[in-house]
Protein backbone atom coordinates (compact mmCIF):
# COMPACT_ATOMS: atom_id res chain seq x y z
CA UNK A 1 0.00 0.00 0.00
CA UNK A 2 1.37 3.42 -0.91
CA UNK A 3 1.99 5.88 1.86
CA UNK A 4 -0.80 8.24 0.76
CA UNK A 5 -3.25 5.32 0.71
CA UNK A 6 -2.08 4.26 4.17
CA UNK A 7 -2.60 7.81 5.43
CA UNK A 8 -6.06 7.97 3.88
CA UNK A 9 -7.00 4.62 5.46
CA UNK A 10 -5.68 5.70 8.88
CA UNK A 11 -7.65 9.00 8.71
CA UNK A 12 -10.81 7.28 7.49
CA UNK A 13 -10.65 4.60 10.18
CA UNK A 14 -10.26 7.25 12.87
CA UNK A 15 -13.91 8.17 12.17
CA UNK A 16 -16.17 5.95 14.32
CA UNK A 17 -18.80 5.37 11.62
CA UNK A 18 -16.22 4.39 9.02
CA UNK A 19 -14.43 2.12 11.50
CA UNK A 20 -17.70 0.36 12.40
CA UNK A 21 -18.58 -0.23 8.74
CA UNK A 22 -15.05 -1.45 8.01
CA UNK A 23 -15.12 -3.86 10.96
CA UNK A 24 -18.59 -5.12 9.98
CA UNK A 25 -17.24 -6.06 6.54
CA UNK A 26 -14.14 -7.86 7.83
CA UNK A 27 -15.66 -11.38 7.73
CA UNK A 28 -17.01 -10.90 4.21
CA UNK A 29 -13.67 -9.66 2.92
CA UNK A 30 -11.84 -12.52 4.65
CA UNK A 31 -14.17 -14.97 2.89
CA UNK A 32 -13.61 -13.25 -0.46
CA UNK A 33 -9.85 -13.50 0.10
CA UNK A 34 -10.26 -17.26 0.63
CA UNK A 35 -12.28 -17.55 -2.59
CA UNK A 36 -9.70 -15.64 -4.63
CA UNK A 37 -6.76 -17.56 -3.12
CA UNK A 38 -8.47 -20.87 -3.91
CA UNK A 39 -8.94 -19.92 -7.56
CA UNK A 40 -5.35 -18.67 -7.80
CA UNK A 41 -4.05 -21.91 -6.26
CA UNK A 42 -6.16 -23.90 -8.73
CA UNK A 43 -4.57 -21.88 -11.54
CA UNK A 44 -7.91 -21.18 -13.21
CA UNK A 45 -9.31 -18.05 -14.82
CA UNK A 46 -12.83 -16.86 -14.12
CA UNK A 47 -13.81 -18.08 -17.60
CA UNK A 48 -12.45 -21.56 -16.88
CA UNK A 49 -14.33 -21.76 -13.58
CA UNK A 50 -17.48 -20.53 -15.33
CA UNK A 51 -17.20 -23.27 -17.94
CA UNK A 52 -16.76 -25.93 -15.26
CA UNK A 53 -19.88 -24.86 -13.37
CA UNK A 54 -22.01 -23.99 -16.37
CA UNK A 55 -22.27 -20.24 -16.02
CA UNK A 56 -20.69 -17.09 -17.44
CA UNK A 57 -17.44 -15.38 -16.58
CA UNK A 58 -19.39 -12.31 -15.46
CA UNK A 59 -21.38 -14.45 -12.99
CA UNK A 60 -18.11 -15.73 -11.50
CA UNK A 61 -16.84 -12.14 -11.31
CA UNK A 62 -19.97 -11.16 -9.35
CA UNK A 63 -19.49 -14.13 -7.02
CA UNK A 64 -15.92 -13.00 -6.35
CA UNK A 65 -16.90 -9.38 -5.72
CA UNK A 66 -18.04 -7.67 -2.55
CA UNK A 67 -21.17 -6.37 -4.27
CA UNK A 68 -23.93 -6.85 -1.67
CA UNK A 69 -26.75 -7.36 -4.17
CA UNK A 70 -25.00 -10.46 -5.55
CA UNK A 71 -25.03 -12.90 -2.65
CA UNK A 72 -24.49 -16.41 -4.04
CA UNK A 73 -26.52 -19.34 -2.77
CA UNK A 74 -24.89 -22.16 -0.85
CA UNK A 75 -25.47 -24.41 -3.88
CA UNK A 76 -23.58 -21.95 -6.11
CA UNK A 77 -20.71 -21.74 -3.63
CA UNK A 78 -20.57 -25.54 -3.55
CA UNK A 79 -20.36 -25.72 -7.37
CA UNK A 80 -17.66 -23.05 -7.38
CA UNK A 81 -15.66 -24.85 -4.69
CA UNK A 82 -15.96 -28.21 -6.46
CA UNK A 83 -14.71 -26.67 -9.71
CA UNK A 84 -11.56 -25.64 -7.81
CA UNK A 85 -11.13 -28.96 -6.02
CA UNK A 86 -12.47 -27.67 -2.70
CA UNK A 87 -15.54 -28.19 -0.52
CA UNK A 88 -17.56 -25.59 1.36
CA UNK A 89 -17.77 -25.94 5.13
CA UNK A 90 -20.33 -23.83 6.93
CA UNK A 91 -20.54 -23.50 10.67
CA UNK A 92 -22.02 -21.12 13.19
CA UNK A 93 -19.50 -19.70 15.62
CA UNK A 94 -20.75 -17.94 18.73
CA UNK A 95 -19.65 -14.35 18.93
CA UNK A 96 -17.89 -13.46 22.17
CA UNK A 97 -19.54 -10.06 22.46
CA UNK A 98 -23.09 -11.44 22.35
CA UNK A 99 -24.57 -13.05 25.40
CA UNK A 100 -27.60 -15.24 25.74
CA UNK A 101 -30.22 -14.91 28.40
CA UNK A 102 -28.94 -16.51 31.54
CA UNK A 103 -30.82 -19.56 32.66
CA UNK A 104 -29.66 -18.85 36.18
CA UNK A 105 -27.27 -20.74 38.43
CA UNK A 106 -27.71 -24.49 38.43
CA UNK A 107 -30.06 -24.50 35.46
CA UNK A 108 -29.54 -25.60 31.90
CA UNK A 109 -31.47 -24.76 28.80
CA UNK A 110 -32.31 -27.65 26.50
CA UNK A 111 -34.89 -28.37 23.85
CA UNK A 112 -37.67 -28.28 26.39
CA UNK A 113 -36.71 -24.88 27.80
CA UNK A 114 -35.16 -24.06 31.16
CA UNK A 115 -34.86 -27.01 33.47
CA UNK A 116 -33.71 -27.07 37.06
CA UNK A 117 -31.10 -29.54 38.34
Amino acid sequence: MTSSLKQFKRRALSRPGVKAAYDASAEEFAFLDEVLKARAEAGLTQAEVAERIGTTQSAVARLESAEPKHSPSIATLQKYAKALGYTVQLKLVKERRLTTRSSGPGKSVGRGGAQGK
